[in-house]
């Protein structure tokens, strides 16, 4: 498929080690949200959303927040009727998602128990229904942040003596696994191959560096699985989500951050596990 042949061919190639100007992903999101119809544009929608739950809660949090991520769907009015329960005018409260109306109106009940944090019961719940996409590939991405989200949960908790299961809280195999197991790949070696590379990276103690070693990985698996559709609806999620990293980098300081991030991207690919030839470049 070659439907998004001219946004993805319009932008400049995603590269680490290029400072040159590009599009932010605030820029392109009203772009791809026209460019998509039916099954993708609710895939697109779907990955906006992240903000959307996010802004939801700065707002349950102080209603008066000036601090709304412009890459969410929703508008503070839309957030606003969100939070009230109301069908607005012009646009339907109930094409929401059912978990996120669920945490709008249990926000109160939880906000006073001590060791919760709303942002990452939102996030839960927003991985929870992304990964069951009728996309099998862009569920993969969902999945592979929830697994990282979860994996990175567990080895802190572990290494401060916490109790892994007060704060490792999905469903599923793995997030049983990570509750229960004392093994120290949590005994998930052979059937999530990545929980190797990814204790390796919660070894680091510098946090910085940590985080570019994990958003490095996610930029490997990216390449690995978007090149053979390169202009697919995977592949659009795919540019979204390399944007969405770059935005983060930029901020930090360019030129080092560049050059060690361009290095640890280079080192994940030399142990790959697909063809040299079949990793975009």
């Amino acid at each position: 498929m070659a439907k998004y042949y001219t946004i993805l061919t319009g932008q400049r190639p995603l590269k680490i080690s290029d400072d040159a100007p590009r599009a932010t992903l605030e820029q392109l999101k009203d772009v791809v949200i026209e460019a998509a119809t039916g099954s993708d544009a609710a895939l697109v929608r779907d990955f906006f959303m992240k903000f959307d739950c996010l802004n939801l809660v700065r707002m349950l949090k102080d209603p008066e927040t000036a601090e709304l991520d412009k890459r969410g769907n929703l508008s503070r009015e839309q957030l606003e009727e969100l939070m009230q329960g109301e069908r607005g005018t012009g646009w339907d409260v109930e094409q929401v998602p059912d978990f996120l109306k669920a945490f709008a109106e249990g926000y109160s009940q939880k906000a006073g128990t001590p060791g919760y944090f709303a942002e990452d019961d939102v996030l839960l719940q927003y991985y929870d229904y992304t990964m069951q996409s009728n996309n099998p590939d862009v569920a993969e991405w969902y999945r592979l942040n929830f697994n990282l989200q979860s994996l990175m949960t567990a080895l802190v908790a572990r290494r401060n003596n916490w109790k892994v299961s007060d704060y490792v809280h999905g469903k599923g195999e793995l997030c049983d696994a990570l509750r229960t197991s004392t093994a120290p790949d949590f005994g998930l070696g052979a059937a999530l191959p990545e929980v190797a590379d990814i204790v390796k990276i919660a070894d680091e103690t510098d946090p910085v560096e940590k985080e570019r070693r994990m958003d490095a990985f996610k930029w490997t698996w990216l390449d690995e699985h978007t090149f053979f559709e390169p202009f697919d609806i995977t592949a659009l999620i795919a540019h979204l989500a390399r944007t969405e990293l770059l935005d983060r980098w930029s901020l930090l300081d360019a030129e080092q951050g560049r050059q060690r991030f361009t290095e640890i991207i280079e080192n994940l690919r030399g142990e790959a596990k697909v063809p040299e030839e079949f990793i975009r470049k």
